[in-house]
């Protein structure tokens, strides 16, 4: 968003089946996005190179051209040392740079010193590698980076992702078929629940709160002011809630007593609420210690619509009617917006997104009737007889620019928290293939019954302690421990752990995660913290 004023991927899926190389940054793409991944893996099959750029040697590096196992949290080291390279190297796109963009110079000076052989130290990655990638992804006619949440969730991960972007804007990698920038979204509507303004200073359609000709289009289609002031993030939220500046809370299809870092502490602040009110369709960690609990249909039982990572806006319908008193979310918070004084008539979904159609310009083409005859249509959309947008910010490379892009120096900071004598591993966190979140809707699928936790550990490591698959192990933070058992893995590097959040009722991983805050957009630290680990002696 500060940078091209949108906050989405520029590119589709099919673009990742006609590019010349994909770097996958921070991201379990094959377990954690398996339909993007068979773009990716037919991209592969056409002769894309994917570059693999994670600390763990997961699942997809079999495929991969090349995999650089960074160390974690030094990911801005290795973005700007290739930076480094490519300007040394004279592959920097002049034209592009000069008429599009802003602060190359400033970004210049900053990556001056982030040499391959500096990076090296930092990083762990051989200079020769770095070197390798940078001309490989400078040098391509088509190139896409794509990330999720090994970028995102650190102290700093808002400066991660500018690192990356500044990459493309060198390169000249933007704006164009086959080239891009990808946030892969972590569940199946979070660009969504972003395009429809669940952001705190954001207003349905992604306009800024502060927007003067948005505020009055909501002002007039909903008939009613905008309150002045700007909401808060999560984070924020839950220190308000720790303060008793904020007393009452509805938990709207999230879970954060189980997803949150530093969960003892989310657990105490939730618990001390006057007043708590859950709507969801199980009953998570976080429906236990509600006041009330609203119980919703599930995405089989829904009527609407999802917008998925390329920004498709598709059509949800129900094949199954909900169970017992369950009810559609729509329906709930209209009846409690009536019982608080309002007078809303929506009749269905369809009419609520004939709403949204007049609020956001960038959906103001879609129809129901265009989403059933096309199977969903890309936004930018904005009359009805446009075809949808593929990939965005093209107009960078026309004649009229408009807002330029901007280059936003990053300097490299280590993790906030790093391994010392007390606690010597660094433990990451991230997700399973075959299983959901945080657990709730996956943990008691009959096939998956004796599914549990483990530890993954590198066996020098495992050696170092004594330990063998299947042993139990106290894993112990500053904030939290718990016992789950050990499983060696070949994916693991020395010094680096790693754990799921899947199973709340056998290791709730997230008593363990720091909760330094990146303070731009509020995500914690989940992918870094210090652990250590003893050996449980009798079997628990």
């Amino acid at each position: 968003m500060t940078v091209f004023g949108t906050g989405a991927a520029t590119g589709s899926y099919d673009e990742l089946e006609d590019t010349d190389v994909i770097l996958v940054w921070g991201s379990n793409t094959q377990e954690c996005h398996p339909i993007i991944f068979n773009h990716m893996r037919r991209g592969i099959k056409n002769g894309t190179k994917m570059v693999v750029i994670d600390p763990r040697q997961i699942d997809q590096t079999k495929l991969a051209y090349k995999w650089l196992p960074v160390r974690v949290g030094t990911d801005i080291a290795l973005a700007n040392a290739m930076g480094h390279v490519i300007i040394e190297e004279d592959l920097v796109h002049k034209g592009f740079i000069e008429k599009a963009t802003e602060q190359f110079d400033k970004y210049k000076e900053e990556v001056k010193k982030y040499t391959p052989e500096f990076a090296e130290k930092v990083t762990g990655i051989p200079a020769e590698d770095i070197r390798e990638i940078a001309l490989l992804y400078a040098n391509a006619d088509k190139a896409t980076i794509c990330w999720t949440l090994g970028i995102t969730e650190h102290h700093n991960g808002t400066e991660n992702v500018f690192a990356l972007i500044n990459l493309a804007l060198l390169t000249g990698h933007i704006g164009k078929y086959g080239s891009g920038l990808n946030p892969l979204r972590g569940q199946n509507n979070v660009q969504g629940g972003g395009d429809m303004g669940a952001l705190p200073n954001r207003l349905v359609g992604g306009w800024n709160y502060d927007d003067p000709e948005g505020r009055k289009l909501h002002e007039q289609v909903w008939g009613t002011p905008v309150p002045e002031k700007i909401g808060k993030h999560q984070t924020l939220m839950l220190e308000a809630m720790e303060k008793k500046e904020i007393k009452a809370v509805y938990v709207f299809g999230e879970n954060p007593v189980q997803s949150d870092a530093n969960g003892n502490q989310v657990e105490k602040i939730f618990k001390d609420l006057d007043f708590l009110v859950v709507q969801d369709i199980l009953m998570t960690r976080t429906a236990i210690l509600a006041d009330v609990v609203l119980p919703a249909t599930g995405w089989a039982e829904n009527d609407g619509t999802l917008v998925n990572s390329e920004r498709r806006i598709q059509r949800v319908r129900p094949a199954l009617k909900g169970p017992g008193v369950s009810r559609h979310d729509q329906e709930i918070v209209q009846d409690i917006a009536n019982k608080m004084g309002e007078k809303w008539t929506y009749q269905s979904a369809e009419e609520v997104w004939e709403e949204i159609r007049k609020l956001a310009p960038n959906f103001a083409g879609v129809t129901y009737e265009r989403i059933d005859k096309d199977g969903g249509l890309q936004w930018p959309c904005p009359d009805e007889n446009h075809p949808g947008t593929p990939f965005l910010h093209s107009r960078l490379w026309s004649e009229e620019v408009g807002m330029k892009a901007k280059f936003v120096p990053t300097h490299y900071q280590p993790p906030a928290e790093e391994p010392d004598e007390e606690f010597p591993l660094m433990l990451t966190t991230g997700r399973r293939l075959q299983f959901y979140n945080t657990g709730v809707q996956t943990r008691d699928y009959k096939k998956m019954k004796n599914a549990e936790e483990a530890l993954e550990i590198h066996a020098e490591d495992a050696a170092k302690y004594g330990l063998q698959d299947g042993d139990q192990v106290r894993v112990s933070s500053r904030r939290g421990s718990l016992i789950t058992k050990v499983n060696i893995s070949k994916k693991q590097p020395k010094g680096l752990v790693f754990m799921s959040f899947h199973f709340p009722d056998q290791a709730s991983t997230n008593v363990l995660t720091n909760s330094a805050t990146d303070p731009l957009a509020g995500t914690a630290e989940f992918k870094a913290c210090a652990v250590k680990i003893e050996q449980v002696q009798k079997p628990v």
